[in-house]
């Protein structure tokens, strides 16, 4: 499926306000947990997930859900995350982005 970098972009937006951060009820595009969300023209998508705390206790659970329904938006090829102001950011970042491997 062929898609221009503004659609998928705005695809991705909607997909993503289907993730609901248990705690607040809130979707994690409204709150901005997803940061720099840039698509390229072969569909590649790079973006930064900022859990709402540094020990937050749900942020694997929800950057493993960003990520599903990014890899489940068509037109995506592909997706570098990183993720930013958590206490095991570094490592956090290695396993998933391995899973896109």
């Amino acid at each position: 499926m062929s898609q221009n970098t503004p659609e998928l972009r705005q695809l991705i937006i909607a997909r993503l306000q289907t993730v609901i951060d248990p705690e607040t009820g809130a979707d994690v595009w409204r709150m901005r947990l997803v940061e720099d969300l840039d698509v390229d023209e072969g569909g590649r998508v790079s973006y930064g997930f900022r859990p709402s705390s540094p020990l937050c206790p749900i942020a694997v659970p929800l950057s493993l859900a960003i990520q599903d329904v990014i890899r489940q938006t068509p037109g995506v090829t592909g997706q570098q995350i990183e993720v930013r102001d958590f206490v095991q950011a570094d490592l956090l970042t290695e396993l998933l982005n391995r899973l896109e491997e």
